[in-house]
């Protein structure tokens, strides 16, 4: 009969706490200490007496310092642990390509995906309805629920290599100032999907007076209007009905020519990844992350690329990222986007360690440095290659970061737009999403979670933390399972219909 697992996880010598496996009764032994009171699964406990003041270190990096006296075998969570006197953390040592790597040697694999005319690569063929505006969301709706496989099987029955039409709308495009930063961001993510290779065809949608002109967007974007980008506003049509009629009009033109398409074997160095977390808890960073982590791995091996985001959730992380900038002005430039961040949250009367959330400290978070040093894992070992902002084009191989916030939606949606074909999303505590045109898998950190939720979750990582699988084993699961799913298998969030709500653009600036 094989022995039990341990109660507790140790992630490094030098940590002064370990992680529960389980929930926790007061008098239970770990690693040579005895647990005082309940302790949840994912938490921490105290592997020593620590003073008030004194930092406290997991994976051997510092999460945070004692708010006041913690004794050994104690639960450390937010009542006895925070950023520290000032809330700024501690001084970290960027140290500029401290730990950069050779190449990894080159690996060879394949995928089933579809090649455009132009080259590029697709793991999906939508047709999409963008909008230009809030205004122009219900006419773009209405467009795409006439050609629904739920509510319309036979609009779509002779096209069985289209995925779907599918609009993608938002919430601006007005009251706010027709040029600065907060339209340029706007225009660059609806740049990014209209040109999107999972989009056979766009149709973009306006009111006709809003400030987001799309004519003038499409100008400064060097778009024009073709056999696969169409561009009208509900003015100009006739009003909202004539608007549907001729959207729809549009798409059955579009339909034979988006069916049109074969899957042919690709090198998977076309694949471009995006790297999400949500929702995580006290395993994301022993888990699904680091396996993760190691599927980029031997995604930047095969010529990939994998994108990491969320710049408010590797703040106290950083200095890991710096470490491995290829170059010194690629570490600069990532701490330039932290700077402003920090300008950013205290502008709007907000704070770094706002993050994590309720949801995150129930599942065992409990300051802004730990989770990110969790999140970060997601990004593997190999060089940081370089930095982009929000929805800018990756033009890179390799391991990359955009600036983004670390809401999800938005975060994704400046991923899709700087052109990831697939996304990777793990989670702890079992979130929703989906991410059309490109296909989300959702990786789980805990085996409970898996049990209670197998029904919106693609890969069971919390096998790492029941002692079944390794890190290694798991993050070659999780790349093959990315060929698979660049070659068409369906993952949970697709199954489901997610995607078309969680288009979220990031908003900047005042609504006027």
């Amino acid at each position: 009969m094989s022995a039990l697992p341990p109660a507790v996880l140790r992630l490094h010598p030098q940590d002064d706490v370990v992680i529960a496996r389980t929930q926790l009764l007061g008098g239970t032994p770990a690693e040579g200490v005895v647990v005082r009171g309940l302790v949840p699964p994912g938490h921490k406990v105290a592997l020593r007496d620590i003073a008030a003041g004194a930092p406290v270190r997991r994976y051997n990096q510092v999460i945070g310092f004692a708010s006041r006296p913690i004794a050994a075998g104690e639960h450390v969570h937010t009542h006895n642990l925070d950023m520290g006197p000032d809330k700024g953390g501690f001084a970290r040592d960027y140290a500029f390509g401290a730990d950069l790597k050779p190449a990894p040697v080159p690996r060879q694999a394949s995928f089933m995906g579809i090649r455009r005319e132009d080259g590029r690569i697709a793991t999906r063929n939508y047709i999409g309805v963008l909008t230009s505006v809030n205004c122009s969301a219900t006419v773009a709706r209405a467009i795409a629920d006439h050609f629904s496989r739920r509510t319309n099987p036979a609009a779509l029955a002779d096209y069985p290599r289209v995925d779907g039409v599918v609009a993608l709308t938002h919430g601006t495009g007005c009251g706010m100032a027709s040029e600065g930063e907060a339209m340029e961001v706007l225009r660059r993510t609806l740049t990014g999907y209209a040109t999107h290779a999972n989009f056979a065809a766009v149709l973009v949608v306006g009111l006709g007076c809003e400030a987001n002109q799309i004519k003038t967007w499409m100008a400064q974007a060097g778009l024009g209007e073709g056999e696969r980008l169409h561009a009208y506003s509900i003015q100009d049509s006739g009003g909202t009905r004539a608007a549907v009629e001729r959207g729809i009009a549009l798409v059955n033109e579009l339909l034979p020519q988006a069916d049109a398409v074969e899957r042919v074997p690709c090198d998977a160095g076309e694949l471009v990844l995006g790297l999400q977390c949500g929702g995580s808890d006290g395993y994301s960073g022993i888990s699904a992350n680091p396996a993760l982590g190691a599927a980029v791995d031997l995604l930047v091996a095969h010529g990939g690329t994998a994108i990491l985001s969320e710049t408010p959730e590797v703040y106290g992380a950083e200095h890991l990222l710096t470490r491995r900038a290829a170059r010194r002005e690629v570490g600069e430039k990532l701490l330039a986007r932290i700077r402003w961040w920090e300008e950013y949250t205290l502008r709007n009367g907000g704070e770094m360690n706002n993050n994590p959330s309720p949801g995150n400290k129930a599942g065992g978070l409990t300051t802004i440095l730990e989770k990110s040093l969790g999140a970060v894992a997601k990004g593997g070992t190999t060089n940081l290659c370089a930095v982009y902002e929000y929805a800018e084009p990756v033009r890179e191989h390799g391991f990359v970061f955009m600036d983004t916030p670390g809401y999800d939606p938005v975060s994704a949606t400046g991923q899709v737009a700087g052109g990831a074909n697939l996304v990777c999303f793990t989670t702890g505590r079992g979130s929703a999403y989906g991410c059309m045109p490109s296909p989300s898998l959702k990786l789980g950190t805990n085996t409970p979670l898996w049990l209670r939720q197998a029904d919106d979750i693609d890969i069971n990582c919390g096998e790492i933390v029941d002692g079944t699988a390794t890190v290694e084993a798991m993050g070659r699961v999780i790349f093959e399972r990315l060929l698979a799913v660049a070659s068409g298998e369906r993952t949970r969030s697709e199954l489901h219909g997610y995607g078309q709500n969680e288009f979220v653009p990031w908003q900047l600036g005042a609504v006027m």
